[in-house]
């Protein structure tokens, strides 16, 4: 995923920056509206089909042009990159003024960096569209057809519910990434939920028993206080 950040807080900017260079997102950087509006424009003609998605993340309040103004231009010129709206303006006619000029997601400031991700990582799957949900996530001997929602190990259909689903896919979805519970709580459960609850830990454990139980080869593995990943093991030769 490519990134195009536009805010002019140099703080926040740089926190950013490092944040999602850290998560292994290439990112670019813009300090006023007009000079982001350009980056934008100029990574849409560039970007070709077959291209990493482009997500930008748009303060909106900012010198030379406001976000409002940069989403209504885009979306004129049918520029079709996601838009994550920031800003420290809450009330419900921002947010929908926001999202009415083109924006697909907006996050209020403060913010928690997991959250963001999370966000990013919704829009990045949005913007893929129908093609990436049509193939099949495979990793080693499991198969998850992600049209259908069916999963199988070594061929045996496994019976897992739509929840198991959900949490399987996003484990799928990087082989061998590291996801901390807060990550999976919002990607999979919503951003409401409360980030005390140990439902990431229970699904874990039903998950684990129905895919990796009683298997010579496990795939989840649990990273102690960081989170957890599912990867073939080295031996199987298989992604």
């Amino acid at each position: 995923m490519n990134i195009i950040l536009i805010e002019d807080d140099p703080r926040i900017a740089d926190f950013l920056q490092r944040g999602l260079k850290a998560e292994g997102l290439q990112v670019q950087r813009a300090a006023t509206g007009t000079e982001g509006l350009a980056l934008v424009q100029d990574a849409a003609r560039q970007t070709a089909p077959g291209d990493a998605p482009t997500v930008v993340v748009l303060d909106l309040m900012l010198p030379g042009m406001n976000g409002l103004e940069i989403c209504q231009t885009l979306r004129a010129q049918g520029v079709p990159f996601p838009i994550l709206m920031l800003t420290a303006l809450s009330a419900l006619e921002d947010r929908v003024a926001g999202l009415r000029m083109g924006a697909d997601d907006y996050l209020c400031k403060p913010f928690e960096f997991e959250e963001l991700l999370a966000r990013l990582e919704a829009l990045c799957r949005r913007a893929q569209g129908m093609t990436a949900r049509s193939s099949q996530l495979q990793v080693a001997d499991i198969v998850l057809d992600c049209d259908s929602m069916r999963a199988s190990r070594g061929g045996e259909v496994l019976n897992l519910t739509a929840r198991e689903l959900a949490l399987l896919e996003l484990l799928m979805s990087a082989p061998g990434r590291l996801f901390s519970r807060e990550r999976i709580l919002s990607s999979v459960w919503g951003l409401n939920e409360d980030p005390l609850t140990n439902v990431v830990d229970v699904y874990i454990r039903r998950l684990r028993s129905k895919i990796d139980e009683g298997r010579d080869s496990p795939l989840i593995q649990t990273m102690r206080g960081l989170g957890y990943r599912l990867e073939a093991p080295a031996e199987s030769g298989l992604s």
